[in-house]
């Protein structure tokens, strides 16, 4: 048993196509799957790039959803506590308990009966775009609003505060966040859902932030980030991957025609997009509780692992055919992009009803999209947890 097999300087964070995982992942799934690198944050850790390994790791309660955040560079710090709240930083019975509150407003069945609303937000910015005229910025006037807007619907927040929350989140998000700017966001955030949990106490509405208050289950600390978590989690990931595969299809012609000839097959193309894009891009870390024997390697006890989303996603064993290509045609309901184990994504059904949604409307609407600018110029999130476009210039 093997404590060490490889050491990279760092971890790959590099990109030669905005839409592949930096290519040095291909050399570790061959050479070493479980390797100890320095991890953007000048923390060691050890990094799984196997899809096989990185499900284990996210299945297993011997790693800790407790981690150190991204930014803390110190790799003998103590783990800190999660924010209080956030239970995708929890492990069971705590996790258990957050989360039993809010399984049955993410069902499968009630997120398919939103479709309906989710299509007409959809319509009714894709009339606007086209009263506007292109060129237009796609994220601003279509990827973000849909997302924001039905989350704000379903927690019951005042969408009139968009650019409070949205500035917010996008801070907590950046890497490069001073922990001061971090701090001021999270603080700002927690304030805003405390006064409007208040509101819903004294007036309580049809949405989860009312159902949550009336349960009295959650302290008002608790209620305040459950509602940061699921407001910064509902819009920001849905909403970069609109934007990032809508850039994609439009880079990868062939695909888009394919999708174009058979709507049938958008199901499997959310699927497909979900794995070949893969926006968590710096993987989802844990923290081993105790020595862990991982594929023949021993991972010791405090150990920070990293569980890499998207190498995972592109590997071969896993997925038929050529996993490095684009394929809307291949069955990809396996992939990992929403995670695994208990702390699989509860929002994962809404994402895919607002993406079919979003993007069979889109090209439906505008056969003629195209990008307004080089795809060169295309800014691009490197500098964010969540991956995808900061902007996305298109005309018709």
């Amino acid at each position: 048993m093997s404590e060490m097999q490889h050491v990279t300087e760092r971890q790959p964070v590099t990109r030669t196509c905005p839409f592949d995982p930096p290519a040095e992942y291909r050399t570790l799934r061959d050479e070493a799957p479980i390797a100890e690198v320095t991890l953007p944050d000048g923390a060691t850790g050890w990094l799984v790039s196997r899809y096989a390994d990185v499900r284990a790791v996210l299945a297993d309660p011997r790693f800790s959803a407790r981690r150190r955040p991204l930014r803390t560079a110190a790799a003998d710090a103590p783990v800190p506590p999660p924010p209080t709240g956030w239970f995708i930083m929890m492990d069971a019975p705590e996790h258990t308990r957050f989360r039993r509150l809010l399984t049955g407003q993410f069902t499968v069945r009630r997120m398919r009966q939103l479709a309906p609303a989710v299509e007409r937000i959809v319509a009714e910015h894709l009339d606007a775009m086209a009263a506007a005229g292109g060129p237009v910025d796609l994220v601003h006037a279509f990827a973000l609003p849909i997302p924001s807007l039905v989350i704000c619907e379903l927690l019951g927040v005042p969408y009139a505060d968009r650019e409070e929350f949205q500035r917010n989140s996008a801070t907590l998000l950046r890497i490069d966040a001073a922990p001061e700017e971090v701090q001021e966001a999270q603080t700002a955030m927690n304030a805003y859902f405390r006064r409007l949990a208040a509101d819903k106490r004294a007036e309580p509405g049809d949405d989860i932030l009312s159902e949550l208050v009336q349960s009295g289950e959650l302290t008002e600390e608790e209620l305040a980030g459950v509602g940061v978590l699921l407001l910064v989690a509902g819009h920001e990931t849905t909403a970069n991957m609109i934007a990032l595969a809508t850039m994609c299809l439009l880079r990868n012609p062939g695909q888009l025609a394919a999708l174009r000839a058979d709507p049938s097959l958008m199901d499997g193309a959310v699927e497909e997009l979900l794995r070949y894009l893969s926006v968590i891009q710096y993987g989802v870390r844990r923290t081993a509780r105790e020595d862990v024997e991982l594929d023949g390697h021993r991972i010791p006890a405090g150990s920070l692992v990293v569980a890499a989303l998207p190498s995972g996603n592109r590997d071969t064993t896993q997925f038929p055919g050529d996993p490095e290509q684009l394929d809307v045609s291949r069955t990809s309901r396996s992939h990992l992009a929403f995670g695994h184990g208990i702390h699989q994504c509860l929002g994962q059904q809404l994402a895919r009803v607002e993406m079919k949604a979003a993007l069979s409307a889109l090209f439906a609407r505008f056969p003629d999209l195209r990008l307004a600018v080089p795809v060169e110029e295309v800014p691009m999130r490197d500098d964010m947890i969540v991956y995808g476009v900061h902007e996305l210039p298109v005309t018709w």
